[in-house]
């Protein structure tokens, strides 16, 4: 990992200068053409896995006819793998020699080390403070020059595009440089060679790469397929694009979906994307939680928050549309950060209902919370984690409040649980939906 530090001032320098990616021109984006794809789509096929798509068994619980196309099982974890390697081989042998720079927060970083390390070409990464130890360590493995600096990815990139004019390097952008759409499209051919009949296809929307070449390869070949973008409500910068009519900066929040959160979508995605898209859907950080659970437990599928995107809009409602209909979703990756997993099952558990916190003021006699235990025990209940209070407590010296996290089947038997708490105890707080920064404070 290179040693490389800016100063405040150097920053502050680079914040002045507009460094220039010659394929990513604002005034002249450049529109794929599906050509692009196929030639891609031969260039790769030796290097990247031809991934599954079968159907699920979320079919049942969805009212939908699901297929999965899995492209976290690619060896880096994401279907990032298809553009990186064919950008490096479209590199002429004087590029190659000298090499190529990112900037990344891991996925790409990760697809453009490994096949720069396959192929032989120097790669160098740019990865912000706030990248995930996990994807940094990935990227050293593969050889590549790995450089930690920027609190955000915006710095990051123009430390990137600085190191790239200085020491020749070519910049390839994560989801807008040509050839980086052009292999991501190749994903949408498979998809058309797994599956007959495919009514819809619904893509995670974080830069616009990936929906820019799946929907051209597939509404040039089954004009009738819709394409539906998924994003979160985090970072919605392709659906602010498209009403702005262009790519604008928007400001972009923590999200589980991290791999989606791109301040701006990319010229060259959006001129090839916007006439091709037949829907946009936002969806609320619960349902990526649930998503991500239901993948797991129903599917034995590991996703990360992007991956879990279009699943995500299905479990909400919000395409609703689609019953009765073949659709494919997908699971565009898997690298989901090992610490932060159970954090996110514990939240997907909490917005699903089963995993629920309540307090409750009790005697503080003997038999008191003896008594709290018993009703809860009553209707089937687990109790995950129990505290008790009596410091805090305003009503009288002979009462303790206790807090108490309990596990339950489904939502009706949480709503079953508090209803009965409601009828025992006279002051309570029963917290339903963290996620949704949601404080249902009931009478209890």
């Amino acid at each position: 990992m290179e040693k490389l530090t800016y100063s405040s001032d150097e920053m502050d320098d680079m914040d002045e200068v507009v460094y220039e990616d010659p394929y990513c021109n604002p005034n002249h984006p450049i529109k794929l053409t599906f050509q692009d794809i196929t030639s891609a789509a031969f260039q790769i096929k030796n290097g990247v896995l031809n991934t599954p798509c079968i159907k699920s068994h979320l079919s049942d619980l969805t009212g939908m006819d699901i297929y999965l196309k899995k492209e976290f099982l690619q060896y880096t974890g994401s279907f990032k793998e298809r553009g990186a390697r064919y950008a490096l081989l479209m590199l002429s042998p004087e590029q190659k020699k000298v090499g190529v720079i990112s900037a990344s927060l891991g996925n790409h970083a990760q697809a453009l080390s490994y096949h720069g390390y396959k192929l032989g070409i120097p790669v160098t990464v740019v990865m912000p403070i706030v990248a995930p130890i996990m994807k940094i360590e990935k990227c050293k493995q593969y050889n590549a020059n790995v450089v930690v600096q920027g609190k955000n990815m915006a710095e990051s990139k123009r430390i990137a595009m600085r190191l790239a004019k200085e020491r020749g390097y070519i910049y390839i952008n994560g989801y807008d440089h040509p050839h980086i759409m052009a292999g991501q499209g190749t994903l949408g051919l498979e998809i058309i060679e797994q599956v007959e009949d495919i009514d819809a296809v619904v893509v995670p929307v974080g830069g616009g790469g990936l929906i820019a070449g799946v929907a051209l390869a597939i509404k040039t070949l089954r004009p009738h397929v819709k394409i539906i973008g998924v994003e979160s409500e985090r970072c919605a910068s392709f659906s602010k694009a498209l009403k702005a009519g262009k790519p604008v900066n928007v400001e972009i929040e923590a999200t589980l979906a991290d791999g989606l959160a791109v301040p701006m979508v990319g010229y060259n995605a959006f001129e090839t994307a916007r006439p091709l898209i037949d829907k946009m859907v936002v969806v609320e950080e619960k349902w990526i939680a649930i998503a991500i659970l239901r993948l797991i437990e129903l599917e034995k599928c590991v996703v990360e928050g992007a991956g879990a995107a279009g699943l995500a809009a299905i479990l909400a409602g919000q395409l609703d549309d689609l019953k009765g209909k073949k659709v494919v979703l997908n699971l565009c990756g898997g690298n989901i950060d090992t610490t932060i997993l159970g954090r996110c099952l514990e939240r997907g558990l909490a917005a699903d209902g089963r995993l629920l916190k309540f307090s409750v003021t009790v005697s503080d006699r003997p038999g008191g919370i003896s008594d709290l235990c018993k009703l809860i025990h009553s209707i089937g209940v687990s109790i995950k984690d129990i505290l008790h209070e009596r410091a805090w407590v305003t009503c009288d010296v002979f009462s303790v409040e206790v807090k108490v996290v309990v596990e339950t089947k489904d939502m009706d038997h949480a709503i079953q649980l508090r209803n009965l708490l409601r009828s025992c105890y006279q002051e309570g707080e029963f917290r339903r939906l963290p996620l949704s920064r949601e404080r249902t404070v009931v009478s209890a």
